[in-house]
């Protein structure tokens, strides 16, 4: 059996590790992750929750509560942590996700880490078919969970189903944000933290903001790291509805570009590339444009 066929295999038989070795392969873009996702099923059924918002607003406490609450009632639950960091020194991941600690050794858990690598949208390019390959398997939700707030925080939108916003009672300028494009990316804000001061004064903000927008957009009160507010919003996430998502359509016109950019670029050589370029550049008349519009007559 070819090996992509094995990972294919694994991943719809529940195997972690056998996920962990094919999400790693797709990732870095090794062989034989093409094959294997052109493989793969994809169950579109399968809920995404985009959970997103400002450093220090508790996004991993509240997904660690969420994964614990869905896990709990013998949900299979992925998680996707985007960090805007490197790969290899893996910068806030330790502090960061300490908080799932608990869930590591669930068995209806799997967690899963990857760097945005400078994608401004907060996402990776690697993650919408990171998420794909999560879909094929058989979880019941998969919550990837990223950082940033603001109108370059669009990709999640488009990825997920639902997007949450998890603000907290001194995001004040936030707001702005707000007015400014993330009423646009969001289904969902939680105002997490709930039992600081100037938290109702915040959420009824929130609400006044929604409606004076004309959105249904609900607003929840939630204290994380203590279970508090958890009910009302994980039924709301359990909510099999789907939202209209005009943005998964623009993302994935976005990834077949990429993709097919990506397969008419195989035939070029790089190295008779450059070569071709040192020549060219010895000629006083040089122009980089005329020079890669002749290109393919050259190669």
């Amino acid at each position: 059996m070819n090996s992509y066929l094995k990972l294919k295999e694994g991943i719809e038989k529940g195997d972690f590790r056998i996920l962990a070795r094919a999400l790693t392969l797709v990732e870095n873009n090794i062989e034989p992750s093409l094959a294997l996702l052109k493989a793969i099923r994809v169950k579109n059924e399968v809920p995404v929750l985009g959970i997103t918002g400002p450093p220090g607003a508790g996004k991993s406490t509240l997904v660690n509560a969420i994964t614990a609450h869905f896990a709990g009632q013998g949900k299979k639950v992925a998680i996707l942590a985007v960090d805007p960091t490197s790969p290899f020194n893996f910068g806030s991941l330790l502090g960061d996700r300490i908080r799932m600690v608990q869930q590591f050794n669930n068995p209806n858990v799997f967690i899963r880490s990857i760097a945005t690598r400078g994608a401004l949208g907060g996402i990776s390019v690697k993650t919408l078919e990171m998420v794909d390959v999560m879909r094929s398997a058989n979880f019941d939700l998969i919550l990837v969970e990223t950082v940033g707030v603001g109108q370059s925080e669009v990709e999640i939108a488009g990825l997920a189903d639902k997007t949450l916003v998890v603000l907290v009672p001194e995001s004040g300028d936030e707001i702005q944000h707000i007015k400014s494009g993330l009423m646009e990316i969001a289904q969902g804000f939680v105002v997490n933290k709930a039992d600081r001061e100037g938290a109702d004064m915040f959420a009824n903000k929130l609400k006044k903001l929604v409606s004076q927008q004309h959105q249904d957009i609900p607003v929840f009160k939630t204290v994380a790291d203590k279970n508090e507010g958890l009910a009302s919003l994980c039924k709301w996430i359990a909510k099999t509805d789907k939202i209209n998502n005009e943005r998964r359509n623009f993302l994935m016109a976005e990834k077949a570009f990429q993709l097919i950019q990506h397969r008419r670029m195989l035939d070029i050589d790089k190295t008779k590339l450059r070569q071709a370029v040192d020549e060219a550049l010895l000629r006083s008349d040089f122009n980089i444009y005329q020079f890669a519009e002749a290109w393919p007559k050259h190669s």
